[in-house]
């Protein structure tokens, strides 16, 4: 479920030599209702940290980076170490300030860092100066430890690392990728890769807590972030102040991430008319984007192309990485998450169309993404909970997913590394209760391609009296502070400065 950077919910400091030899899931055993005990030592063994400059181009002036030391196995509080990056802006009003507010990114794999150089002025405008802003790069990302699973590039091609059945819907090849991968990651991951979770992320969440002295956190999860700010706020509800939770997906614990993924096919079905209306709008004629003369006519068009292309994949300008159906449809999800990126997509399908041109294709889909940033989008929707193994069920699924959800093919619901993990998950995850502080804004788009509504329900559902809804008739992924409108921004403002919510859940216009 992820704002996108390396997957959307599928899917500079180094480990010590001694914590690589550490063996073993590094996660504590469950309890009966599913939620591990939180093993972190008590604030007084916590290190203050040693804040340095690190403003980058375009990002907070003020902006301050450290290294947060957390053990590699919570079992383990005194064993091996690792340094976790992690930022701070400080207020710029600081009689105005009320406390520290936590940008949690999406992925998993997204950099909390570089959401906070992204964010971090604008939230200290909305906010006006109420939050020190701070962010943490999770296990596996950006500047803390990098896993690694050693996969051949072809396997860390975005499009074949999510599993896109063959033109004829065989999943025979995606079987033999997905054992490789895991036989890979089993081989080559080592203790750090198993240490990637949501329940270890959480944890290393209150481990920053400590750090910075703070009894509690006020935070903005997005995407994959809602549910570590959920599970963040089951575990640790005593030490949650405001929390925003910006485009969630179903928590369901007997699934999880599996459920993400295979609710991003009703995702992108709710989605596509949004760029169906674009692309037939009579303002594409003097761009050259216009598909269609009728919106209806837009989606019949692309899927045929796509059958085209599965045919006859067509040479594009990256040498030896063809526009393929596949590399099609996996454009067309990608280009759902934002309004802005319709063009490039209308882009691509008339150059697929024209026998005089070779298509461009998008920078995610013309090579393969670094392994480090792979190893961590498997080692956490494998790791988090146990998928299910049999090929033949996969099968069934992708048959029948693939004439239900044209648009995702199966993808959605076909096999995955996870299949063949293995490392069996040590804890379950934590269910997500309605038991704790009424202090949950959801805001949610109604036609979301990565996190589709009906999940988002779900996450309200389980949450009770403890949230509010806020619905925004848009479309895309992500809305608070870029991809949403003003309604829902001022919603989400009031209520991180204020603490003021709806009095029960409402609704947003485009």
């Amino acid at each position: 479920m992820t704002t996108y950077r390396r997957s959307a919910a599928f899917i500079a400091l180094s480990v010590t030599a001694a914590a690589t030899a550490v063996t073993g899931v590094v996660t504590p055993p469950a309890h009966a209702d599913g939620a591990a005990k939180a093993a972190a030592p008590a604030t007084a063994s916590v290190s203050a940290l040693e804040w340095q400059p690190c403003a980058e181009d375009g990002g907070p002036a003020s902006q301050e980076c450290a290294e947060l030391p957390v053990p590699l196995d919570y079992r383990r509080p005194d064993g091996p170490q690792i340094g976790l990056a992690v930022t701070r802006v400080r207020s710029d009003r600081p009689s105005a300030r009320r406390g520290t507010l936590l940008v949690i990114p999406g992925g998993p794999g997204s950099s909390g860092v570089q959401r906070v150089t992204q964010k971090g002025q604008q939230l200290q405008r909305e906010t006006a100066g109420q939050y020190d802003i701070v962010g943490l790069d999770p296990r596996g990302t950006g500047g803390s430890p990098k896993a690694s699973c050693g996969l051949a590039p072809e396997d860390r091609e975005l499009v074949n690392l999510r599993s896109w059945p063959a033109a004829d819907g065989s999943i025979t090849e995606n079987v033999e990728r997905s054992r490789r991968i895991a036989e890979a990651c089993a081989r080559n991951g080592g203790a750090l890769l198993r240490s990637l979770t949501t329940a270890n992320e959480v944890r290393d969440i209150d481990r920053f807590r400590q750090a910075l002295g703070e009894e509690k956190l006020s935070a903005w999860g997005s995407s994959y972030g809602t549910y570590v700010g959920a599970v963040y706020a089951q575990k640790y509800p005593q030490h949650t102040d405001r929390l925003v939770l910006d485009s969630s997906g179903d928590p369901d614990p007997s699934r999880v991430e599996q459920g993400w993924l295979a609710n991003m096919a009703v995702g992108a079905d709710d989605r596509f008319p949004d760029f169906a209306r674009w692309a037939a709008d009579p303002a594409r004629d003097a761009e050259g984007l216009r598909l269609a003369e009728r919106a209806e006519d837009v989606r019949p068009l692309v899927l045929e192309l796509a059958a085209r292309l599965d045919r006859e994949p067509k040479e594009s300008t990256t040498a030896g990485v063809p526009l393929t159906g596949n590399r099609l449809r996996q454009a067309i999800q990608l280009a759902l998450y934002r309004d802005s990126a319709f063009a490039q997509l209308a882009g691509l399908v008339q150059e697929a169309r024209d026998a005089s041109v070779k298509p461009v294709l998008p920078a995610e889909l013309a090579g393969p993404m670094p392994d480090q940033d792979a190893a961590v989008t498997i080692g956490v929707i494998c790791n988090d909970v146990r998928w299910p193994g049999s090929i033949p069920s996969y099968r069934r699924a992708v048959a029948a997913d693939r004439v239900k959800h044209p648009l995702t093919a199966g993808m959605t619901v076909n096999i995955t590394p996870c299949a063949f993990w293995k490392d069996v998950p040590v804890e379950r995850p934590t269910r997500i209760t309605d038991e704790g502080p009424s202090n949950i804004l959801m805001i949610q788009g109604l036609r979301d391609p990565a996190t589709p509504y009906s999940g988002a329900l779900k996450m309200r559902e389980a949450l009770g009296d403890r949230a509010r809804l806020v619905a925004v008739d848009h479309g895309g992924h992500g809305l608070y502070l870029g991809n949403g409108n003003a309604c829902g921004d001022r919603a989400v403002t009031t209520f991180l400065t204020t603490g003021t919510r709806p009095k029960q859940d409402t609704y947003c216009a485009d």
